[in-house]
Protein backbone atom coordinates (compact mmCIF):
# COMPACT_ATOMS: atom_id res chain seq x y z
CA UNK A 1 0.00 0.00 0.00
CA UNK A 2 1.05 3.29 -0.78
CA UNK A 3 1.67 6.28 0.94
CA UNK A 4 -1.18 8.48 1.12
CA UNK A 5 -1.56 11.10 -2.47
CA UNK A 6 -2.36 15.10 -2.57
CA UNK A 7 -6.39 14.19 -2.83
CA UNK A 8 -6.12 11.98 0.19
CA UNK A 9 -4.40 14.64 2.04
CA UNK A 10 -6.46 17.66 1.05
CA UNK A 11 -9.66 15.76 1.60
CA UNK A 12 -8.96 14.72 4.90
CA UNK A 13 -7.74 18.62 5.68
CA UNK A 14 -11.71 19.46 4.21
CA UNK A 15 -12.78 16.84 5.91
CA UNK A 16 -11.74 18.17 9.21
CA UNK A 17 -11.85 21.69 8.29
CA UNK A 18 -16.09 20.61 7.40
CA UNK A 19 -16.34 19.11 10.99
CA UNK A 20 -14.86 21.74 12.95
CA UNK A 21 -17.21 24.43 11.09
CA UNK A 22 -20.17 21.94 11.30
CA UNK A 23 -19.96 21.61 15.52
CA UNK A 24 -19.29 25.56 15.59
CA UNK A 25 -22.27 26.16 13.47
CA UNK A 26 -24.03 24.26 15.99
CA UNK A 27 -22.93 25.45 19.41
CA UNK A 28 -23.32 28.72 17.99
CA UNK A 29 -27.44 27.87 16.56
CA UNK A 30 -26.06 29.10 13.11
CA UNK A 31 -27.67 26.81 11.10
CA UNK A 32 -26.16 28.40 7.70
CA UNK A 33 -22.48 27.73 8.77
CA UNK A 34 -23.72 24.52 10.39
CA UNK A 35 -24.93 23.41 7.00
CA UNK A 36 -21.47 24.52 5.54
CA UNK A 37 -19.60 22.87 7.51
CA UNK A 38 -21.42 19.32 7.18
CA UNK A 39 -21.07 20.22 2.90
CA UNK A 40 -17.37 20.51 2.93
CA UNK A 41 -17.03 17.87 5.25
CA UNK A 42 -18.84 15.76 2.63
CA UNK A 43 -17.15 17.18 0.31
CA UNK A 44 -13.70 16.26 1.81
CA UNK A 45 -14.69 12.78 2.39
CA UNK A 46 -15.39 12.25 -1.32
CA UNK A 47 -12.05 13.83 -2.30
CA UNK A 48 -10.26 11.38 0.11
CA UNK A 49 -12.12 8.39 -1.63
CA UNK A 50 -11.33 9.79 -4.90
CA UNK A 51 -7.66 10.07 -3.89
CA UNK A 52 -8.06 6.57 -2.64
CA UNK A 53 -9.06 5.02 -5.21
CA UNK A 54 -6.19 6.57 -7.68
CA UNK A 55 -3.53 4.97 -5.54
CA UNK A 56 -5.32 1.87 -5.30
CA UNK A 57 -5.25 1.60 -9.02
CA UNK A 58 -1.74 2.57 -9.32
CA UNK A 59 -0.86 0.49 -7.08
CA UNK A 60 -2.50 -2.45 -9.29
CA UNK A 61 -0.36 -0.64 -11.90
CA UNK A 62 3.10 -1.19 -10.30
CA UNK A 63 1.72 -4.74 -9.16
CA UNK A 64 0.99 -5.82 -12.82
CA UNK A 65 4.10 -4.45 -14.41
CA UNK A 66 6.26 -5.79 -11.53
CA UNK A 67 4.66 -9.10 -12.78
CA UNK A 68 5.54 -8.84 -16.19
CA UNK A 69 9.20 -8.19 -15.79
CA UNK A 70 9.25 -11.59 -13.89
Amino acid sequence: MGLPNKDELKGKANKAKGKVKESMGRALGDREMEHRGAEERRSGTAQENVGKAKRKVGDAIRDVGEAIRK
